[in-house]
């Protein structure tokens, strides 16, 4: 059987003499999960899912067992509950410290001995996390810690130090080249799992790859999770505000790890599951790019019948999502830097897959 498969976005954006005009997705085509997995005992797709889904495996993995257990009625001990959570955890400090070394520091050359002992220190980190040992992961935190302060990344708001390579980049980010057009903001959070899982297991196969919720396609990420607890203003740069919400992100996580990981003080939302009646579950994990929903219905036999996957970028780069909202009509104050300006707004969002970036000139937007 051949599978239609096409792991990579296109964006395409026209370009007036002094504005931004149409903004078009071509989003990914998904594999057909429900077709793969049906039929198969939920035991053999754990090994599955992160050929799946390369990044965020862990995140996948928790959201497909929470769900799983919550169809089947099952509890949770705590000491599940805690090791599910710790993954989940770790997986983000790693993906969103990836994402701030690709975008963000890999041209600085001073900051690259800082940088190589942060990815031998994620590593540990995340094995730690694996294996359940809280002592490893707590001293792999530490060294963490020393390594974010050794690049100006020292308070505990998270605020770069001025002049460190971090610091320069959140003023260049903060350049008024792009002036979005006034929208009011939306950003999904744990209170709309109940809406969204019941979409999810409705017979609207877009549910999954164009969701919608009443006509609000919400922004999901670092920057939403900090907005929905009020601790950012919305600012004047999108991307210099959600990179301020990555590094606060991240050394809030890299506290709670060395702090011992302990349930009781983690944010409220990180995983979570939800029993949906007979052999029916769901479950929504915080991941680095967002909330990510899995939705299970099993047989009499206890094998799946069906399987519906939410990820993040489904709402970031919605074709009416916030990718769109913060292009679309934007006045353009420095035409000759717009296009670099453009891509640091996708690059942003940090899609989880390639995207390939368009421009069409148009003589009138």
């Amino acid at each position: 059987m051949s599978l239609a498969i096409r792991n990579q976005m296109q964006v395409t954006v026209s370009l007036a003499d002094d504005a931004i005009g149409a903004v078009e997705i071509l989003p990914r085509v998904q594999p057909p999960l429900a077709r793969l997995f049906a039929g198969k005992p939920a035991s053999s797709l754990l090994n599955v899912l992160p050929r799946l889904f390369s990044l965020c495996a862990a995140a996948h993995q928790v959201a497909f067992l929470s769900a799983i257990g919550a169809a089947r009625g099952a509890g949770l001990n705590l000491a599940t509950r805690q090791h599910r959570m710790t993954l989940v955890v770790a997986e983000r400090l790693a993906e969103l410290l990836r994402g701030l070394f690709v975008a963000h520091l890999a041209q600085d050359p001073t900051s690259a001995d800082a940088i190589r002992a942060l990815i031998q220190d994620v590593l540990v980190l995340v094995g730690s996390a694996k294996a359940g040992c809280r002592l490893a992961l707590s001293e792999a935190a530490v060294r963490i810690a020393a390594a974010l302060a050794a690049l100006g990344i020292a308070n505990e708001d998270g605020a770069p130090m001025p002049g460190s390579p971090l610091a320069l980049r959140i003023a260049a980010l903060e350049e008024v080249i792009l002036k979005p057009v006034p929208m009011q903001h939306s950003f999904l959070s744990a209170a709309d799992d109940h809406d969204i899982i019941e979409r999810l297991l409705v017979n609207d196969v877009s549910a999954c790859h164009c969701p919608d919720l009443e006509g609000r396609i919400p922004e999901t990420g670092p920057w939403a999770r900090q907005m929905k607890r009020g601790r950012l203003s919305s600012g004047r740069s999108a991307p210099a505000e959600r990179l301020k919400a990555r590094i606060a992100e991240i050394v809030g996580l890299c506290a709670w790890l060395k702090a011992g990981a302990h349930i009781e003080i983690a944010q409220d939302g990180i995983v979570e599951s939800y029993g949906l009646g007979p052999r029916r579950g769901a479950a929504a994990v915080e991941c680095a790019r967002g909330r990510l929903y899995h939705a299970v219905e099993l047989d009499r036999q206890g094998q799946i019948s069906r399987f519906e996957c939410l990820a993040p970028t489904e709402w970031n780069f919605h074709s009416r999502g916030p990718l769109v909202r913060s292009l679309q009509g934007a006045g353009l104050t420095a035409r000759p830097h717009a296009r670099a300006a453009i891509r640091r707004v996708i690059e942003s969002l940090d899609p989880c897959v390639a995207f390939t970036l368009n421009f069409r000139d148009v003589g009138d937007a």
